[in-house]
């Protein structure tokens, strides 16, 4: 995939976006961190400037290889701390299952000494269990409505880039461009990854300690979705007051701050 931004020394942090963006994604929070980390930031598949290979169907196992073949290319010395946002949450969570369940593993023996998995920190993760699965009716209602909804997107797809067109224009450049060239790695990284995802087995599955950002205002999580993943002892839960699923400024401070901890604590950070 196309590396955005290498920059910076010290431990290093590798940044993977959501769908429908590129690596802008994380332009308030590069800055802060390059002043004592190596920050990587990085194009997923089929958006911003990597590749959108022709009949790919942008499976969670597409993401996931075209992250290692890239993660396999930086040739790094050690552990390191891995950041998704939105979809690239999805994404990274799996990329750290596999590196634990040899998938990735067998390839990180071989090239021994070699960086892997420190942390993964989650920004905006878009979690959506299987409603058979949910006992609560709520929470079953609010997540089926959401999983109408991007089926709706998907099936109407004049309406959708329409609108698109329309919300891209109120945000920074780049964090949200939905394009006629972008529109079949949309379709399918949204049917294949986030309508049927793996996420709450994935994170179940980590050692490593697991952070998870959101924002109080962000409208693609559904309330209690992410119950589930709150009760499991290796993931330390922040809320960010007066956000959205965008990284502004505040949403920013916390991640940065959540990356630098040495040790991570419960907590709800207002700044």
């Amino acid at each position: 995939m196309h590396v955005a931004t290498d920059a910076g020394t010290g431990p290093v942090v590798l940044l993977v976006h959501g769908i429908a963006s590129s690596s802008i994604t994380f332009y308030e929070v590069i800055p802060l961190l390059t002043p004592n980390h190596r920050v990587i930031a990085v194009d997923i598949l089929g958006f911003g400037q990597s590749p959108a290979p022709i009949g790919c169907q942008y499976r969670l196992e597409d993401h996931v290889g075209a992250l290692s073949a890239t993660i396999r290319s930086l040739k790094l010395r050690e552990p390191f701390v891995l950041v998704g946002h939105s979809l690239g949450s999805l994404i990274s969570t799996r990329y750290a299952a596999m590196e634990r369940h040899g998938s990735v593993a067998t390839f990180w023996r071989r090239l021994a000494g070699r960086g892997t998995v420190s942390r993964v920190v989650l920004v905006g993760p878009p979690v959506y269990v299987s409603p058979s699965d949910i006992g609560d009716s709520r929470v079953r209602a609010r997540v089926s409505a959401y999983l109408r909804a991007y089926d709706f997107l998907r099936a109407n797809k004049e309406f959708t880039l329409a609108n698109a067109a329309i919300m891209s224009r109120l945000l920074p450049k780049g964090i949200f461009e939905l394009t006629e060239k972008t529109w079949t790695p949309f379709i399918k990284s949204m049917e294949h990854c986030i309508e049927s995802q793996t996420v709450v087995s994935d994170i179940a599955s980590l050692t490593v300690p697991v952070d998870v950002i959101y924002g109080a205002f962000d409208a693609f999580i559904a309330q209690g979705s992410m119950t589930i993943i709150e009760r499991m002892r290796h993931v330390t839960m922040h809320r960010v007051e007066a956000n959205d699923h965008i990284i502004r400024k505040r949403l920013a401070r916390v991640l940065v701050k959540v990356i630098n901890s040495e040790t991570t604590r419960p907590g709800r950070w207002r700044r």
